[in-house]
This record gives structure tokens, C-alpha cells and sequence, in this order.
């Protein structure tokens, strides 16, 4: 997905970012695989989070294949334009990284087990970039919902700081902070690699284990609404 973007590595300010539009991206009502909704009004034992981790096709992919999450549809966070379109992200002058909304039954799944796949399925260390796919939408980001996911995210943080560091990795970039906006991506984006198996996927972790229980929590299957 790389060579669609001009490899900018710095975030536009506001005042710099592309205008955007009013109107929200059209996608499909239901989940490709598992029919459920992409869109809310969500189960109401059902909580949501939202990981950025690279080229959102691979990511994507790995949260819809983890029992007990209802959906997962992907996007663009964290800039500042309204309602992008890809090419515009792709420039960099929107500010956004490409996500997943993860919904979930935190009775089924925990948010900390949501936390593990996130830091083990890719390298948080890399800042604008992931491997080969360079700029400021392929950074690596957590945005939170709540302040039990917040407090959870940092904690989850500094325990694989220490693994990493150990194993010789630098300092983790991920951007932690309360969710802004979430933009639905085009319609074509959705369950990318289930409708095209043999597409590009791009994610790739460390090898380096992120600690069980890693956020601290005595329960590692508490519910986090």
C-alpha cells in the first residue's frame, strides 16, 4: 500500500490539513464474514476500541479472526479532516493513521487480550512507518474510550517497554490517547483479505511476547465498557 503515499513523516497542523467534506464514506451495512453490523447502534454487552498498526487490511484481519469480537470495521483517526477519502490520507495531509474498530463482548474477550494481539502483531517502535509502508498514516496508535481502557493502554505500554528493551528494540512511538473521530474507509477497504485472500498484508511483529495480564489488572478477563 506504500507507493500510494508521498512518504511524509510529519503531521499536518490543522490550518495545513486538506478540508475534507461534510458527508460520511458510504460502506456496506453488514460485515463481509460474519454479517454483523459495521455501523452503530452495537450490542449493548459490547465495548470498542480502536488500534492502528500499520496497513489496516493485515490488522483488520487479525482482530476479525479473535473469538469474541462482534466486528470490525476500518478507518482513518487522529488528523484532522473530515471524513478522508484514501488518496487524501495517503498524502499525508490529513493528519490520520489508518485503524480498526474493534467491537467486542469484553465477556468473551478482554480489552488487555485485545491489548497483547495489538503490541505482538507489529513493531511499535518504528515511529511514521512499518517496514516497507512510510508515513504518518502508517503509525502506531491506541485510541481509547474510556478512562479503564486509558489507564489500561499505558500500563500495557511500559510492561512491553521492558520486554523490548530487553530484546533490543528502542523507545515505543505509539500515540495513546482518547479516541477522536473515527472515518469509515471506502467501501472496498472493508474485510479487505477476505474478499482478496491472496492481497497484500503487510503486518509483522517483533517475535518479542508481550507480558500476560500486561496492563496490570488483577483480572485479566475484566470487562472494559
Amino acid at each position: 500500500m506504500a507507493w500510494f503515499g508521498r512518504h511524509r513523516t510529519t503531521i499536518p497542523s490543522a490550518e495545513e490539513a486538506l478540508p475534507g467534506r461534510a458527508s460520511a464514506m458510504p460502506v456496506p451495512e453488514r460485515h463481509f464474514l460474519n454479517g454483523n453490523p459495521l455501523h452503530p447502534p452495537f450490542p449493548d454487552r459490547c465495548a470498542t476500541a480502536v488500534f492502528a498498526m500499520g496497513c489496516f487490511w493485515g490488522a483488520e484481519r487479525i482482530f476479525w479472526q479473535t473469538p469474541g469480537v462482534f466486528t470490525t470495521a476500518v478507518g482513518y483517526a487522529g488528523g484532522s479532516t473530515p471524513n478522508p477519502d484514501y488518496d487524501e490520507v495517503c498524502s499525508g495531509m490529513t493528519g490520520h493513521t489508518e485503524v480498526v474498530l474493534v467491537v467486542f463482548d469484553p465477556g468473551e474477550v478482554s480489552y488487555d487480550a485485545l491489548l497483547r494481539i495489538f503490541w505482538e502483531n507489529h513493531d511499535p517502535t518504528q515511529g511514521m512507518r512499518q517496514g516497507n509502508d512510510v508515513g504518518t498514516q502508517y503509525r502506531s496508535a491506541i485510541f481509547t474510550s474510556d478512562d479503564g481502557q486509558f489507564e489500561a493502554a499505558l500500563a500495557s505500554r511500559d510492561a512491553y517497554q521492558h520486554q523490548l528493551g530487553a530484546a533490543g528494540y528502542g523507545e515505543i512511538t505509539t500515540e495513546i490517547r482518547p479516541a477522536p473521530p473515527f472515518y469509515y474507509a471506502e467501501h472496498y477497504h472493508q474485510q479487505y483479505l477476505a474478499k482478496n485472500p491472496m492481497g497484500y498484508c503487510g503486518i509483522s511483529g517483533t517475535g518479542v511476547s508481550c507480558p500476560a495480564n500486561s496492563s496490570g489488572s488483577v483480572n485479566a478477563d475484566r470487562q472494559v465498557r
